[in-house]
């Protein structure tokens, strides 16, 4: 006669489960346990959890099926018994990876966060004393500021980029030419140093000119927006002047072609 599961459901009592004998038997009394006994099941020795794996339909580890789910084989004292697979946690949202219960939520890899831009180096308006006449631009290369002088000791101040060391540069320009959203062609003297740069760059928002870009005389030099905000108050350029692209729209509509810079 083949073995045979019986469950009994009792309102009164919590469950009990039954494994009969093969001859259809009652089972020794050792066999008949409710729910509070299981995990105690569980943790008993290992010739115990063997026989209630012998003695189960199908040959193993139905007590810990029914009330724990999938069996994972294991090794312990050189015998082997069932325990439970441990079951995972519902994701509660797109990106997030499985985990068991009782661990940290892992997740997925998140692109590295770029550091913030110091706050003094925000547009603000400021007292400023200059022998220049209002509408000049005076570029302070070492404290990273530019300068459009509105005259009455005042004048808007813009945190800039500056040229690193060995590209710095002092004189007196006036803007050339102003463009928006302009192309980039690295010079001969940019693809020297770096070979691995696109000989050209139609303008967007990944152009390394920004958003805007006012030219200085006849020099490869420029007043210009950056894809990379995080460089401002940092020697990092060529030579040219980057600021962000709100600041440099900002200054583009404020200046006129023939705008004098002075670059101290």
């Amino acid at each position: 006669m083949p073995k045979k599961l019986l469950l009994a459901l009792a309102t009164s009592a919590p469950a009990l489960l039954v494994i009969s004998s093969a001859h259809g038997q009652a089972a020794p009394p050792q066999m008949v346990y409710g729910e509070r006994q299981v995990q105690q099941i569980q943790q008993q020795v290992p010739q115990q959890a063997a026989y209630y794996r012998q003695t189960s339909p199908g040959g193993g580890g139905l007590l810990e099926f029914l009330f724990s789910g999938v069996q994972q084989p294991q090794s312990y004292d050189g015998q082997r018994y069932y325990q439970p697979q441990p079951q995972y946690q519902a994701m509660p949202q797109q990106g997030r990876l499985p985990a068991l219960q009782g661990e940290q939520q892992a997740y997925e890899p998140a692109t590295p966060a770029r550091p913030a831009m110091d706050p003094k180096f925000e547009k603000r308006e400021v007292d400023y004393q200059s022998v220049e006449p209002p509408g000049t631009i005076v570029i302070d290369t070492p404290s990273k500021y530019l300068y459009l002088v509105e005259g009455n000791g005042r004048a808007l101040r813009y945190g800039i980029g500056v040229g690193k060391p060995g590209f710095e540069w002092a004189g007196v320009k006036h803007v050339s030419m102003k463009r928006e959203w302009p192309d980039w062609t690295p010079p001969a003297e940019m693809l020297q140093r770096r070979p691995d740069l696109p000989r050209h760059m139609e303008g967007g928002p990944e152009n390394p000119l920004g958003a805007r870009a006012m030219y200085l005389g006849s020099s490869l030099y420029r007043i210009h927006g950056s894809n990379e905000p995080w460089t401002i108050g940092t020697a990092v350029s060529s030579g040219c002047i980057r600021m962000r692209n709100e600041d440099v729209i900002d200054l583009y509509e404020r200046v006129k072609v023939g705008t004098k810079v002075v670059v101290i």
